[in-house]
């Protein structure tokens, strides 16, 4: 900005050629220099975001820390959330409890199977380790996986159950959202059916009153009054 200043205060040709391009550098800079400030902080704002998920799941996920874990959550999980939110609180806040066990259960398998991998090249390098006795080292190894094995498949049996509990509130909201609004269309059906439209009501007596008219007209007195006037 100080060198587009220079630029339009100029009384040179000379000179305003120099400011302006000393004008489109320092644009070309201070757009470069702040996307790479911009991509920084957004890498320091998700690793930070990662830090804070796995200290608050260190000792189990509860329901007002699942906000945090937004990104960790499905589609079909958050609009589910927003529409139960909206309709049935009560619901909502089963829902917001199962989503925190899903989301413990997920980390945890996450872990257990890090752990295993681990273990699994602890065991590959005792093996082809030489000159040494690795057996009591390959039975603590093999104990830890046997170990990580019945802990992933009984968060695996618990992930599942939470699973089917998600699914089990979902229909249920539905099933309340649908027989709320099928009572709300039954309720206005009856109401159109029981009460005709203004519109036609009014077109139907004005219907009767010119059918009325229409007879008084051609009624036998109307007759002769109108033969006694003709000249």
């Amino acid at each position: 900005l100080p060198f587009f200043g220079f630029y339009l205060n100029s009384s040179t040709t000379d000179t305003a050629a120099v400011f302006l391009l000393l004008s489109i550098v320092a644009l070309g800079a201070g757009l470069a220099l702040g996307g790479a400030l911009a991509v920084s902080l957004l890498l320091y704002s998700k690793r930070w975001h990662e830090r804070l998920r796995d200290r608050l799941a260190s000792d189990g996920i509860t329901t007002g820390e699942v906000q945090w874990f937004s990104a960790e959550l499905t589609s079909n999980e958050r609009e589910t959330l927003a529409d139960i939110q909206k309709t049935n609180p009560l619901l909502a806040d089963a829902y917001l409890e199962t989503l925190a066990s899903r989301l413990t259960a997920t980390r945890i398998i996450m872990r257990m199977k890090r752990e295993v991998v681990n273990v699994d090249r602890r065991i590959n390098r005792a093996r082809y380790l030489e000159g040494a006795d690795t057996s009591s080292l390959l039975h603590e190894l093999n104990s830890d996986r046997e170990q990580l094995d019945k802990l992933e498949a009984e968060t695996n049996a618990r992930l599942a159950e939470t699973k089917a509990r998600l699914q089990t509130i979902e229909a249920a909201a539905s099933r309340t959202l649908g027989r709320t609004e099928t009572d709300l269309m039954l309720r206005r059906l009856s109401a159109a059916q029981e009460h005709l439209p203004l519109s036609i009501e009014m077109e139907r007596m004005e219907q009767e009153v010119s059918e009325v008219e229409g007879d008084q007209l051609d009624s036998p007195l109307n007759a002769e009054h109108r033969d006694s006037i003709t000249p």
